[in-house]
């Protein structure tokens, strides 16, 4: 390993604070450290590189901060297979899993090649408009098709390959990989999926038909979820951060991408643990 990106937020200063141990103890080792350009006066052992040229440089991605961090920069890695590391500064923390005390004994384990990386699955988005596509997003986590405030019952034509699979009336439906399945799908009353299951689940938001459940596919199925409706406020969300509007009639084409994001995972948890400790599972 010769060169590490740090990703952290500025503003976040306990994580710049952090960033900067994490960057001297890696540069007394000899390994580049690149930080964003901005972050260079506060992390004085980094060298200043564009965010979206870290994965092309770096060996290794370093997280700093929630979920969420971590989810943007999965999204800047784009088809590249550079592993991420996150480490949660933020409240809940289930894709960052090392936490700030476990910091220099996992990069101590990771020189030596001693921990394990897990490849999860992404999904490819493509919404298509009158035939044409429009807009194309590639999520980690999940894609949310939502009615705005004050906009009606959504109906949701859902396909299955070829199959016809239902209408869904509903708030709005997710589309969510293993990975996902503990975020939005998780609220909205999905079920948990182990990340070594091969599968997507598609959960209806306040579904109108009580008989409207979640429901697994595998995940090689091409899903498509026509939206019909006409003149009503509905947004497709990528990983909650980025998305567009929707019109009625638009297509929106959910398959397994050819490009799995790489996480390091954390060296004394196992993926039932997290859970355990994050949900709080056993106390009263």
């Amino acid at each position: 390993m010769k060169s590490v990106g740090i990703f952290v937020k500025r503003r976040h200063q306990d994580a710049v604070r952090v960033a900067g141990e994490v960057a001297a103890w890696l540069n007394s080792r000899g390994i580049a450290v690149l930080v964003d350009e901005a972050l260079v006066a506060e992390i004085p052992d980094a060298l200043g590189c564009p965010p979206a040229e870290m994965p092309t440089q770096a060996d290794l991605l370093i997280v700093l901060g929630g979920d969420g961090t971590l989810l943007s920069v999965a999204r800047l890695v784009g088809d590249r297979r550079t592993p991420i590391l996150g480490i949660n500064l933020g409240s809940l923390g289930f894709l960052t899993e090392i936490t700030r005390d476990e910091v220099d004994p996992v990069l101590t384990k990771l020189l030596a090649g001693e921990l394990t990386i897990s490849e999860r699955l992404r999904l490819d988005v493509a919404i298509r408009r009158n035939g044409a596509e429009v807009a194309r997003y590639r999520v980690l986590n999940d894609l949310v098709i939502n009615k705005g405030a004050l906009a009606r019952i959504i109906d949701m034509e859902a396909w299955v390959d070829d199959t016809y699979l239902t209408t869904f009336k509903a708030d709005g439906l997710i589309v969510a990989t293993p990975t996902g399945s503990t975020a939005y799908n998780l609220a909205a009353g999905g079920p948990i999926i182990s990340s070594a299951v091969h599968c997507l689940v598609i959960s209806p938001i306040c579904p109108h038909m009580l008989t409207n459940r979640p429901i697994i596919v595998s995940d090689e199925a091409l899903i498509r979820i026509e939206v019909k409706f006409q003149d009503e406020d509905v947004v497709l969300t990528a990983d909650g951060q980025v998305g567009m509007p929707l019109q009625g009639g638009d297509v929106v084409e959910i398959r397994r991408s050819a490009h799995p994001a790489l996480l390091v995972l954390s060296p004394t948890k196992d993926s039932f643990q997290i859970l355990r400790t994050k949900l709080k599972w056993g106390e009263r």
